[in-house]
């Protein structure tokens, strides 16, 4: 596209933008203040800081930028929920097992189908990605989705729907006093903190309760709806998937005992014989095909693109066959590996009751949780910790008999706290790495762990809000800030710069080209400048001819 047909393009989305706002067209008008959003400081000390970093050149741009701070649970309702209302924010992907296969990643963080209520909660609509990210899904060649993958992110680099900022060296440590530190398992851009580590870990003495840490509250227990990182740690250990991620990045077969493709479009897995609910209902093939079934009702939007290429599921004994719409590349790890199994005789009354309201599955939340995972739930202390029990008659049973969640809100807090013995396993240390490796050299019972993630760190913009919906903008402020800057400053060095959303722990899928791009001030001015932006008194105004009021 030539730049005077994208400033028309850019120009006419603007004018519907704002008009939705209640906007009127005039000379150019000064842009409104800006809201950056960003958790506490002593709960998230890399993020406040990159916040405070990226604010300071945007101003210095000629922006007005308030920085709000607000706790994690009224930050992710504001996100999440009301997605008209905010401008910008710190958010955060975290590197769940399943998005080992970028699917997830590529496909539902930016198709523009999940934009209403799914993961695209920037509202980025871009025809052409979709084009390319539907065609990824249906080609089985690896090498030929690769190059799939690879050009998606080459257009996510060019349109900046997201600042990305960095995959983080997630560090966590453990006391090998307590656990027997040959049963802790590191999961390839995971780290040491997954589900194959909490049901290994062997008690090395007469403790036999993982007690660990989050600096962020649990906001449901949900098998349908997952609000943020540590609702998933729970997720993972209360509901059984027919397949989970191994440690390689693979799917293996879980709750399935193994599974066979009869074509392209179709798959059959025999499910494990002899699973008990934690009510002691058995788990049956119903049971799983209304699992899958449940989250495309449309009652779990969260859920639902990942089943909405199952055309139909049969069931034979103990074997299920999902036919397929069409080929599925993804389909084991971002379908199979995915949906949790709930029991039909619990939801099936919730997900008809739904039909005939205004809620959805996410407002769900059960007294006592049921799932048939190698834990249990016990109960939940609101702010304070979530206690789960080892469920002895699952198949793949713990050696610890309980797993035990602090609420630890600030970082100085939680790694005291491992000291001192009050946790055993520090799950959660978004403060400087090198401190907790300091730690683990002065205290022999403390061991450290580092690994580049899978998820990564940005800051999102609001496309269905001007001037966040003008892609040359976008660009501008994404520019500012040298991302090798922010890893020093804010990350203290662990993390890798990057401007893709596919990790580099998945070299194979990762496009390393989109790394190479220019930043700076003068850069980000000039990309300002081409696109109709002028600095008049120190504020910068639209382009001539487009205002901005909103009501």
């Amino acid at each position: 596209m030539t730049s005077s047909l994208q400033t028309t393009a850019r120009l006419a989305l603007m004018s519907a933008a704002v008009a939705t706002f209640g906007a009127t067209v005039a000379a150019a008008d000064p842009i409104r203040r800006i809201d950056l959003i960003t958790r506490p400081q002593a709960a998230q000390p890399a993020e406040f800081q990159f916040v405070q970093l990226i604010a300071q050149e945007w101003r210095r741009l000629g922006l007005d930028v308030n920085v709000r701070v607000m706790p994690w649970e009224q930050m992710s309702d504001i996100v999440w929920f009301n997605r008209d209302t905010w401008d910008t924010t710190a958010w955060q992907m975290v590197g769940r097992p399943e998005r080992s296969d970028p699917d997830e990643i590529v496909y539902n963080l930016f198709h523009s189908t999940t934009a209403e209520r799914g993961f695209n909660f920037i509202g980025y609509n871009n025809p052409d990605y979709d084009a390319i990210v539907e065609e990824q899904r249906v080609t089985l060649d690896p090498d030929e989705r690769r190059e799939l993958v690879r050009r998606a992110q080459a257009i996510l680099a060019a349109d900046q729907p997201n600042m990305m900022l960095a995959h983080p060296q997630s560090t966590f440590a453990f006391n090998q006093s307590v656990w027997n530190p040959e049963s802790v398992v590191e999961q390839g851009g995971i780290g040491i903190r997954n589900t194959w580590t909490f049901m290994s870990l062997e008690p090395a003495g007469d403790q036999r309760s993982i007690i660990l840490n989050s600096s962020d509250n649990v906001q449901a227990i949900n098998p349908l709806y997952i609000s943020g990182g540590v609702d998933s740690w729970i997720t993972e250990l209360v509901w059984d998937r027919l397949m989970r991620i191994g440690p390689d990045g693979l799917p293996t077969p879980w709750a399935a005992t193994g599974y066979e493709w009869i074509d392209d479009t179709t798959i059959t897995v025999t499910l494990r014989d002899g699973m008990s609910w934690h009510d002691g209902e058995p788990v049956t093939p119903e049971d799983v095909k209304f699992s899958f079934e449940a989250a495309g009702s449309g009652e779990s939007p969260m859920y639902g693109p990942f089943v909405t290429n199952i055309e139909s599921i049969e069931i034979d004994g103990m074997d299920i066959t999902f036919n397929l719409i069409q080929p599925s590349a993804p389909f084991l790890t971002a379908s199979l590996a995915k949906i949790n199994l709930i029991p039909k005789h619990i939801w099936e009354p919730i997900i008809e009751r739904l039909a005939d309201s205004d809620e959805n599955a996410e407002s769900i939340q059960e007294d006592t949780p049921i799932g048939s995972g190698p834990f249990r739930f016990h109960s939940w202390t609101a702010n304070e910790e979530i206690v789960l029990n080892a469920f002895a008659d699952h198949f793949n049973a713990p050696k610890a008999d309980r797993w035990i969640l602090r609420i630890v809100p600030n970082v100085e807090a939680a790694l005291g706290m491992l000291r001192s013995g009050e946790i055993n396993f520090l799950a959660d240390f978004p403060g400087d790495p090198s401190v907790l490796q300091s730690a683990a050299e002065q205290d022999p019972n403390l061991v450290a762990v580092s690994t580049v993630d899978i998820g990564f760190r940005y800051v999102a913009f609001n496309h269905r809000r001007a001037p966040f919906d003008d892609p040359a903008f976008r660009q501008a402020l994404s520019s500012t800030v040298d991302r090798r800057m922010i890893v020093g400053a804010a990350f203290r060095g662990f993390a890798v710069p990057s401007n893709s959303v596919v990790s580099p722990a998945l070299e194979f899928w990762h496009n390393e080209e989109t790394g190479n791009m220019e930043a700076g001030l003068d850069r980000a001015r000039a990309i300002l400048e081409e696109a109709g932006y002028r600095l008049i008194d120190g504020r910068l105004h639209y382009p001539e001819g487009v205002s901005e009021t909103l009501q």
